[in-house]
């Protein structure tokens, strides 16, 4: 009886599908399964950790590892490869360096930035959504601030940030203790230093109480960090943002301008799934989508239903969830391969730890709130867990955040 190995290919290298196929790499032989990873970059990026790398108080490299320090080369063959098309029901995958067949298919393509239709949002603004964008933002600050000297434009020293959700909380939260050291180095008075945080929403950081919030938004006033919640962005140009305030608009200036309100899925999602909707796709309780039962979409591409019904909410995409979801699709896959029953996905939320720079941060960790220095280690606990969980201890010992 000849057995044939299946053909496992999975696309992208983030926390999801990373997840997959280290776990993968352990649970199945080079027997069973022949696995593929691409992904459009040789590195994994921690993306929770973009928010420093924007700031500067991270350069880059620290927020990276190469995905082959990672991988089973024995058991795992990785292409740098940019995917442009997925056809489900020919079971092939086209990418800038050919095309590639799958029995399984593991989807987990990331996230990109959302302008929410908001006008020049994506020609006057940076982002904070990979390596690249999180680098564009810091050098726009470093240059509007290096060219102060000469023009003395209280523009080029001032920063506008789009946003105080997550990112944008821990963002400004950096920008604290690099923008006093940036300021230092050209000879400018941090005080004349302007930064302003946009927020349309009425109120900011929904997943925490009202008591951890204002411990935000008292600690981040105290570092000079001015906000405006409940201000609606209509638009973004050369100037800045322009604003509704009492149903006028009014011009905000700055030359530093960072978006960091809205993510979605990977834009391919709806040009490869009917029904996907900001680029993500709902997806059975297996992880698998309705009508093929050898596609796992899981991380940001996916929304997985929480709750029944009517009631049914998708969890939100976190590195957490992420994660988990790429475990529980690797679990899947070689029970299908075994032909056994694949489980259901069910979400562990061990909590969220947001941080407010290196010493400061608020939370919510196995259901009890945190803030101040204790957040903050928590924070560097799990970023450091993290890159444990997919590297192990080298990994965790030389990118980990507690040398």
């Amino acid at each position: 009886m000849s057995f044939e190995r299946k053909k496992i290919l999975v696309l992208g290298a983030g926390y999801a599908g990373l997840s997959t196929v280290t776990r993968l790499q352990k649970v199945l032989s080079f027997q069973d399964a022949d696995i593929t990873l691409i992904n459009k970059n040789e590195y994994h990026y921690e993306a929770t950790w973009l928010h420093q790398v924007a700031a500067g108080t991270i350069h880059w490299e620290e927020a990276a590892y190469p995905i082959t320090s990672v991988i089973n080369t024995q058991k795992v063959r990785f292409v740098p490869a940019e995917v442009t098309a997925i056809h489900r029901d020919e079971q092939r995958v086209e990418t800038n360096q050919g095309e590639f067949e799958y029995d399984i298919l593991v989807v987990a393509l990331g996230f990109e930035s959302e302008t929410f239709g908001i006008e020049g949002m994506d020609q006057y603004a940076e982002t904070i959504t990979n390596s690249e964008t999180a680098v564009a933002a810091r050098q726009e600050i470093e240059r509007n601030f290096a060219n102060y000297k000469t023009s003395n434009d209280p523009r080029d020293i001032s920063i506008l940030v789009g946003g105080a959700g997550f990112t944008g909380v821990e963002f400004l939260g950096e920008l604290t203790e690099s923008i006093p050291a940036l300021a230092n180095q050209y000879n400018i008075n941090y005080e004349d230093v302007k930064i302003t945080c946009v927020e349309a929403a009425p109120s900011m950081l929904p997943m925490f109480s009202d008591e951890l919030t204002q411990y935000a938004v008292d600690y981040l006033e105290s570092k000079g960090i001015e906000f405006k919640i409940g201000t609606p962005i209509v638009a973004a140009n050369e100037n800045g943002f322009v604003v509704k305030v009492n149903d006028e608009e009014t011009q905000l200036e700055a030359n530093s301008v960072i978006w960091t309100a809205g993510v979605r899925g990977n834009s391919l999602m709806e040009e490869s799934f009917e029904g996907a909707k900001r680029g993500r796709v709902v997806t059975k309780p297996d992880l698998t989508i309705e009508g093929y039962d050898n596609v796992f979409v899981i991380g940001d591409v996916a929304a997985v239903m929480n709750g029944e019904g009517e009631d049914a909410r998708p969890w939100p995409t976190t590195a957490q969830i992420a994660m988990q979801m790429g475990d529980h699709a690797a679990k899947n896959i070689k029970d299908k391969i075994n032909g056994e029953r694949m489980a259901g996905f069910s979400f562990d939320d061990k909590g969220t730890v947001c941080s407010l720079g290196s010493d400061e941060g608020i939370g919510v960790v196995f259901g009890r709130e945190v803030k101040g220095r204790r957040a903050a280690f928590l924070k560097r606990v799990v970023d450091t867990r993290a890159v444990f969980k997919i590297g192990g201890p080298f990994l965790a010992y030389s990118k980990g955040k507690f040398l």
